[in-house]
């Protein structure tokens, strides 16, 4: 658990962006928190928020499904982790994020399930609890770039990157190719583009792999 306070903090503070700009589009205060409570996914939830002022629904869904499709892929890697009959492991799976995926990965590439379970507890608590703060205070966007806050939440994730790029060569060659066809990109597209074409260099994970290499 204490190795999920830290990403918990960040999303602290993103949830505070959340819950203010939720309020400010019409959702009252008792939505937004909800809304944390069980989806549970900044990228999703953001994607929902600006998706529907501009479109129908129906987009809005889709768009944050797609945007959430990543978990597909990260269940499969869990998938021999996790214990008991399928109830149980779909239990288990429910702690699925982004930065306890990270920690609780094992150098012989499985995954420590009570690491992932604790390390997203105070990750939830502190999403649910800074959308209530969010909504009910609604701190301005200036005063969150004044205090430096909105990058607090990209410089938690880069300290994970570089825990996992320490311990696998892999994640650094993947980090490094992703970073070259990011800045390739960057003189022909938008960087919204450039990011997407940078997830590539992930593929280099289906590469077949020696035993003994670090995953």
């Amino acid at each position: 658990m204490r190795m999920g306070v830290g990403p918990g903090a960040a999303a602290f503070v993103l949830a505070l962006s959340f819950g203010a700009e939720a309020v400010a589009r019409g959702w009252g205060v008792g939505l937004p928190v909800v809304f944390s409570m069980f989806a549970f996914s900044g990228s999703a939830q953001f994607t929902l928020l600006t998706t529907l002022a501009g479109g129908s629904a129906v987009a809005a869904v889709i768009s944050a499904v797609l945007i959430n499709a990543r978990y597909l892929v990260m269940s499969v890697a869990l998938n021999n982790s996790l214990e008991g009959g399928r109830i149980s492991r779909a239990i288990q799976a429910q702690a699925l994020c982004d930065a306890s995926f990270v920690v609780a990965h094992r150098n012989n590439g499985g995954y420590d399930i009570v690491r992932l379970i604790g390390a997203s507890v105070p990750q939830w608590v502190l999403w649910s609890s800074g959308t209530a703060v969010g909504a009910l205070t609604s701190p301005s966007p200036d005063l969150m770039h004044q205090l430096g806050l909105d990058v607090a939440f990209p410089a938690f994730f880069l300290i994970l990157a570089i825990d996992e790029l320490r311990r696998s060569k892999r994640a650094l060659t993947a980090a490094l190719l992703g970073a070259t066809i990011a800045a390739g990109l960057l003189f022909v597209t938008t960087p919204s583009y450039a990011l997407l074409g940078a997830i590539a260099a992930a593929l280099i994970g289906v590469l077949p792999q020696k035993e003994g290499d670090p995953v």
